[in-house]
Formats: structure tokens, sequence, C-alpha cells
């Protein structure tokens, strides 16, 4: 929020708004608009709605001139509560956001029912970039919504049902950002893994990825965004055994490693079904690495159910870890459940990312001797195949660079 003649959008939470972010910048800018910030939230937990808010008044008093825009899930689910913000010039929901007539007519910005959307995923297609600035990784989203209800999730308020991008539209999306100079692309949305369902014929997330990789062979490298294991598809395993393109990294959404807390959340898998998954897709392809999102002190969670969630780090052979204390979000069953203590969660919490610390330790230590290629992103840093983040000072981003591991500084790589 440094340059007042442009459109500074500020994004909260994942993946998916920040490709969002980059349409929402450039809708707004070609309808001729300046000294305009936009808050993209998250609504994922509470604190991320805490944090859009307490950004969006520090804006007001820093820029007291710009017009603020606010939009997201957060926006999406309680846009009123935004409204009543003193700074706050205009609420647009999701559906809408990257829209270029509401653009150009502020006062048609609008939030609609998330559940209310076309079938088709028109609204997002239409917003596709062909470059994310500041990014030399190229992030596609295919698919957006949710058709589940995890006890816990609030998501699906603020996104609507699942609709799914004609794969003929991700393929000619990737190929013009591989003309573009991208290298890498990651494919994303809300629950990747359900893509398909809804178009004709119901063709499965893994056909989509043959189609990606036969029909774009100039696209060098593919990754995915958070799947659900349970959704993984027989094309999908083929893929991984087959294809070196494929980058050999899964983040799987697996939120909890006991049985009966995972049936409380309303997952879809179980404990071993995890664990299976994990060692089938590691004698498919050995160099697989595997990062995973936990939710830790879930109503219920006792000290022993929590154990088992700690002893999956090992059981799965888990490296990156993304944790998360548990939120009760009003209008969710886990909301209603009998909480854990908040002391209890925040140690929880605590203990399950220093086991994370511990492994992605392992990890690196691990790597030395290794060859590895790198693509370099920005601020002298890069990611290996396996998104092992590497040093890389003076490296042009974009670049894909082949290397030896000489060893690591605790976070990073470093080749010699």
């Amino acid at each position: 929020m440094t340059n007042p003649v442009r459109v500074d959008v500020v994004t909260f939470g994942c993946r998916l708004n920040a490709v969002e972010s980059e349409a929402v910048r450039r809708a707004a800018e070609d309808a001729g608009h300046s000294d305009t910030i936009v808050f993209n939230t998250c609504a994922v937990t509470q604190e991320a709605v805490k944090q859009a808010r307490q950004a969006i008044r520090r804006a007001g008093r820093e820029r007291p001139g710009a017009r603020i825009v606010v939009t997201g899930c957060a926006a999406q689910i309680d846009p009123q509560a935004f409204r009543d913000m003193p700074e706050v010039g205009a609420v647009i929901g999701n559906a809408d956001k990257a829209r270029p007539e509401i653009w150009a007519d502020l006062t048609r910005a609008r939030v609609n029912d998330a559940f209310a959307l076309p079938e088709t995923a028109h609204h997002f297609v239409a917003g596709a970039v062909d470059a994310i600035e500041g990014h030399t990784r190229a992030f596609v989203e295919v698919q957006n919504g949710c058709d589940h209800r995890c006890t816990f999730c609030i998501i699906p308020f603020g996104r609507g049902p699942s609709r799914s991008a004609p794969a003929g539209d991700v393929v000619a999306q990737i190929r013009k950002l591989c003309a573009n100079g991208y290298r890498e692309a990651v494919l994303t949305g809300v629950d990747i893994t359900s893509w398909g369902h809804d178009l004709p014929g119901a063709p499965s997330f893994g056909t989509l990825v043959k189609q990606i990789l036969r029909h774009v062979p100039e696209l060098e490298r593919l990754r995915v965004s958070s799947i659900d294991c349970i959704e993984a598809d027989a094309d999908l395993f083929d893929v991984l055994a087959q294809e070196p393109r494929f980058m050999p990294h899964l983040h799987l959404s697996l939120q909890a490693g006991d049985d009966m807390i995972l049936k409380r959340m309303k997952r879809r898998h179980t404990r071993d079904e995890a664990i299976a998954f994990c060692a089938q897709v590691r004698a498919l392809r050995p160099d697989i690495v595997f990062g995973a999102d936990f939710i830790a002190g879930f109503p219920t969670e006792t000290d022993d159910m929590f154990s088992r969630t700690l002893d999956l780090v090992d059981a799965c052979g888990l490296t990156h870890l993304h944790v998360f204390p548990f939120s009760p979000r009003p209008g969710t069953p886990a909301a209603r459940m009998p909480q854990t203590p908040h002391e209890a969660i925040r140690t929880r919490a605590r203990v399950l990312r220093a086991r994370g610390v511990q492994a992605f330790g392992g990890h690196l230590e691990a790597q030395a001797g290794r060859e590895i290629r790198v693509l370099v992103e920005r601020g002298g840093i890069g990611r290996a195949e396996d998104f092992t983040p590497v040093t890389m000072p003076g490296a042009v981003p974009g670049d894909l660079i082949d290397g030896r591991v000489a060893g690591h500084d605790g976070v990073r790589l470093l080749l010699s």
C-alpha cells in the first residue's frame, strides 16, 4: 500500500485468493480506478477476519483519501459487518469481484447468495490472468466452491457449491502462461480433487492433469495445491508414477490423526486410509514429499486423541506441516460442540508445530549431496522439485538451475 496512483490489493488467506487478487486488481485498473485499496479477505478462522478488519482500519488512518473496497470470503459471509466500517466504501461478493462491469460502476457492487451461483465456472474463468505480479510460478484456478460440509469449516458459505473450469479453458490458460515465460503452473481451487463432477461425463481430476501434460508439452513443471487423499483417482496415481513433469510434492488436507475426531469433523477419510495413501504414492514415486494441514484442539479432543495426530506425522512421513489452532466459526456444527480449553489448544498447536520443524529438519539433512533442479523465485530463494526452499542469492527469478546440495541453514537448502 505504497503507491497512491494505482490499485493496491491486500490478500489474506489461500493461494486461490492470490490468483483472484490479480484478476481483481486488473479489473479495477482497467475500469480506471486509482488510489484504491482492495482487501481480499479470508474467513477460515476468526483470527483471519480480525486481521482483515485491523488492516482496513490501519489503511483508513494511513491513506485517508483512498477508496477502500472489501471482498473475499469474510465479506461474502458477513457483508454488513464490513459495510458498517466507516473506512469502507464498497463491499463486493466473491462471484462479482473480478467482473469488469462491477468495477465500472461500484454502485452496483453486491453480495449474492453463495449457493445461488451459476452452475458453470464462468465467473473465474473469465477473470483468468496471463501473469501474476510478483510470482515466478503461475497459479491457475481450476475449481471453486465445495460440496462437503466439514463441521469446522465456514468456507462453503463464502464460496458456494463446487464448480469446475472446463478442461479446454484450463489448457488454453496454461498455454498462455507458458507463452508469457512461466515454467511452472500450480493448479488451485477450494476442493480441487472434486474437479469435473459437475462437467459433462463427470471426468476425474486426474484426467485434467493428464490433459494438461499431454496438450501443453512446453510446460516444464506442474504442481497441485492441497488435495483430499480420499478423492485421488487412478489417473492421478498414473501421473505420479509415470510423469516427471508432475512435481513430487503433495499437500494433504488431513486435519487430524484420530478416527473419532475425523468422524466428528465429518472428514471422509480414516487414519488408516491416509497412511495407506501415502504408502501407495511413495511406492509409485519414491522421491515424493508430503505436506499436510492439521487442526489442533478440535472440540472433544483428548490428550490420547491428539497423540494419534502427532504420531501421524511419522506414520505418513510428512515433511511440511501447516498447523491451525482450532477456531470456532459461528454457524458451524463444531462451534456448538464441547470446546477444548484454550490453553490445551495453544499447547497442542505448539507441540505439533515443533514436531513439524523436527520432521522438516530431518528432511533437510537427508538432501545433502543430492542433485536438484531449482526454480528461482524472487527474494533470493527458489524451490526444488519437491518444494523444498533453496537459498539462491543473485539468481535470476524464473530460471531453472541445476545444483548439488551442500547442506542447509535450518530453513533452506544450500547449493555447492
